[in-house]
């Protein structure tokens, strides 16, 4: 039974009853709620978002929009194509992997940056843009596409930078990018550099090897610039726990070359081709932002392999939960006491309630 305890229970003037102090509702987390019998008309505090809520009969709806007390993210772009071999012993870069932008749990930013803000002012009910850049087309020489979370009313604007092409045969020197691209060979042999704004988001691409012109540069990584673990071996990406286990992501690609498979960066960047290969080199991983392998001169296939597309993930309490808008590919997970959404492709909104 239910029970009513005052102190004093006076009228007013209307003949209303006045409480003196300030009205205290019942306290339960969501879970809680949900397990209560409850009719219309009920009302209560819901601990996980801050906020009374009423009962219509059916569902349990909140008395205002509650802002999100905190939204950690991974944004990473598109990771660029590596370039093309040509003849007279040319080589194609690696393809830089697309920007790195992170708040989750004081992990590293791209480029060597500290871990960004937390997200404190996200509203349930409103729609934010989204968009999830794709990796460059293998043979067109591309630069990764942009991804980014935005509210251009509030000012909120993660956007990460696609990554930079790697260089190659016919004037085509490595782009900038997130992170950089390699240098091509024989001409345009310096790397790319990675963009510096709004903020850094990776490293630079890597050049060709000094008095050896068929060894190209390996594309910038996330976590180390192209050619820090040998000559033509992209650099390595990052690793983050934001879905609960460590995977690594944002790998530079390895440029082709005339000896051994130039390797890529750890975090899905693609192995460079070289020469005696008898087939196109893979792809950099999907949803990884990883840089395209560079092609080799003679090989069977000259071409430099397709950037990785990115990923965009968003980690919240598991009080709430996220909507996909048309077009935005996602899946919402939980783990632990917060739930975490990835995203892998679309232009679009989310929202949550």
């Amino acid at each position: 039974m239910s029970e009513l305890k005052t102190n004093k229970i006076s009228t007013n003037d209307q003949n209303n009853v006045a409480i003196d102090n300030a009205l205290g509702l019942k306290s339960y987390t969501t879970a809680q709620r949900d397990g209560l019998t409850s009719v219309a008309g009920d009302i209560i505090y819901n601990s996980d978002i801050d906020l009374p809520e009423y009962y219509d009969g059916s569902s349990w709806t909140a008395l205002a929009n509650p802002v999100i007390s905190r939204i950690d993210y991974l944004i990473i772009a598109g990771g660029g194509t590596g370039g093309n071999g040509e003849v007279n012993l040319a080589n194609g870069g690696g393809g830089g992997a697309g920007g790195y932008r992170s708040s989750w749990n004081n992990e590293t930013s791209g480029g060597g940056q500290s871990s960004e803000s937390t997200l404190t002012t996200i509203q349930t009910g409103t729609n934010y843009s989204i968009s999830v850049g794709a990796g460059g087309v293998s043979t067109n020489y591309q630069s990764g596409s942009d991804s980014f979370f935005k509210h251009a009313a509030t000012g909120i604007d993660i956007t990460s930078k696609g990554g930079g092409t790697g260089g190659g045969w016919s004037s085509v020197a490595a782009g900038t990018g997130g992170s950089g691209g390699g240098g091509g060979t024989p001409v345009n042999s310096s790397g790319g550099a990675a963009l510096t704004s709004p903020v850094v988001h990776g490293y630079a691409g890597g050049s060709t090897e000094s008095g050896n012109p068929y060894r190209g540069g390996g594309g910038g990584g996330a976590g180390e610039a192209g050619n820090t673990d040998g000559q033509s071996a992209g650099g390595d990406g990052l690793a983050s726990t934001i879905t609960g286990s460590s995977v690594v992501r944002g790998g530079g690609g390895g440029a082709g070359g005339d000896g051994s498979l130039n390797p890529a960066g750890e975090g899905g960047g693609a192995n460079g081709v070289t020469y005696a290969s008898g087939s196109h080199p893979a792809h950099a991983t999907a949803n990884t932002g990883g840089g395209g392998g560079g092609g080799a001169s003679r090989a069977y296939n000259k071409n430099g392999s397709s950037g990785g597309s990115g990923v965009i993930i968003l980690r919240y309490p598991n009080g709430y939960s996220i909507t996909f808008g048309t077009g935005v590919v996602g899946t919402e997970s939980a783990t632990g006491s917060d739930k975490y959404a990835v995203i892998t492709g679309g232009t679009g909104t989310v929202s949550w309630s």
